[in-house]
């Protein structure tokens, strides 16, 4: 599955990964992997965005998203593929003015610019983290089990937010949520708070890298 170029946040970059309830096991304790040196400090987002940054430089290339992809278990083919949308979609809107490589570079100091609209508001507009409307999100949702989402429950969420007047948003949002239920799901079939938490700051790609299906 592919996402339109405008799904920027969350989980653009988890384009096509598929690992069932791995990600609830990974991080049941809902603490998350450290993240990689020098992030202290920067935004939640920008952790998100940075586990891609392969070599910290700030910028995420066609070939460092491929690579980061084919660490979380994507095949090669399909991350071939998800990355040059992926990069084509955020390139242009987070290159600086007076940059001069290639329009297809990611650069993660701009990545709140690929916020779009439609989404659950857990970023704000710098992206940050709010945990208030992670919380709402899960007490109004959230009706079989306390702090978890079935997939009814899920798609409930992603309609209550949706913007009419904003088609491509709410399309990167149903796409967004449809890919993280797949990915974190337990095997009860539950979505829970903690898993999403720890996809927003970008802990659940540290979990996760090298146990994807390559399938």
């Amino acid at each position: 599955m592919l996402l339109c170029p405008d799904a920027a946040a969350p989980l653009l970059l988890l384009l096509a990964v598929s690992f069932g309830g791995q990600a609830a096991a990974a991080v049941k304790d809902g603490s998350g992997a450290a993240g990689p040196a020098g992030t202290a400090g920067i935004t939640e987002l920008q952790k998100h965005a940075a586990f891609f940054d392969r070599d910290h430089d700030g910028i995420v290339t066609v070939d460092e998203t491929y690579q980061g992809l084919m660490e979380l278990g994507v095949g090669s083919v399909q991350a071939k593929a998800s990355a040059a949308l992926i990069n084509a979609g955020l390139g242009p809107k987070t290159r600086p003015d007076n940059a001069n490589s290639s329009t297809m570079d990611i650069y993660i100091v701009n990545i709140k610019k690929g916020i779009h609209g439609s989404d659950t508001g857990a970023y704000n507009a710098v992206g940050r983290f709010v945990p208030k409307k992670l919380d709402e999100m899960f007490t109004k949702h959230s009706k079989t089990v306390p702090d978890a989402m079935t997939k009814d429950e899920v798609d409930e969420m992603v309609k209550a937010n949706r913007d009419s007047m904003d088609v491509k948003g709410w399309l990167a949002a149903s796409s967004e949520w449809n890919l993280l239920y797949k990915l974190a799901k337990d095997k009860d079939g539950y979505l829970r708070k903690n898993d999403v938490r720890a996809v927003y700051d970008g802990s659940l790609f540290y979990q996760l890298a090298g146990k994807g299906n390559k399938d």
